[in-house]
């Protein structure tokens, strides 16, 4: 069996993904957790890693083709030529890998030990303690004998 990209209708993504699975098509749509600041909060939504389509897997011979295109949410199959174009098994498990590592990753968790390596506490040892909007960060530092918190930029921390 083969992968093939499918464009769906705008904000039918999910949508087509369950109608295309109650027709037993096997279907990957990656999804990513994205950190969103609304209203001054840091917020954070799973959103789709290629917004207006997902993948699905049949042989070229397969019935389910003629119902593809009138399945509820699915615009069109990309294709070339009137040829649907298909994509390597590799590269769908190379997408399916990355997700993984990136979900372990997760970015800089409070608590955690970091090190400035800018500005004028550069070299000091830090624990972070949470975002201040997008590009700033608190952090608490041992100064004069008295932890403080500071602020500063997010890319002057080195975890």
């Amino acid at each position: 069996m083969t992968w093939y990209a499918l464009q769906h209708k705008p904000a039918q993504g999910d949508r087509a993904l369950t109608h295309l699975q109650n027709q037993d098509i096997a279907c990957f749509y990656p999804k990513i957790t994205v950190e969103k600041i609304k209203a001054g909060k840091r917020t954070k939504k799973l959103e789709p890693l290629f917004p207006g389509y997902l993948f699905v897997n049949l042989e070229q011979t397969d019935p389910m083709w003629a119902k593809l295109r009138s399945t509820r949410g699915v615009l069109r199959i990309v294709g070339f030529a009137n040829k649907p174009a298909p994509i390597s098994d590799d590269v769908i498990q190379h997408i399916k890998a990355s997700l993984e590592s990136v979900a372990e990753q997760g970015g800089i968790k409070p608590g955690q030990a970091v090190q400035l390596n800018e500005g004028p506490f550069e070299g000091i040892n830090a624990i972070f303690q949470s975002y201040d909007g997008e590009a700033r960060a608190i952090v608490l530092i041992s100064f004069m004998q008295k932890k403080q918190k500071l602020r500063v930029p997010v890319a002057a921390i080195k975890t």
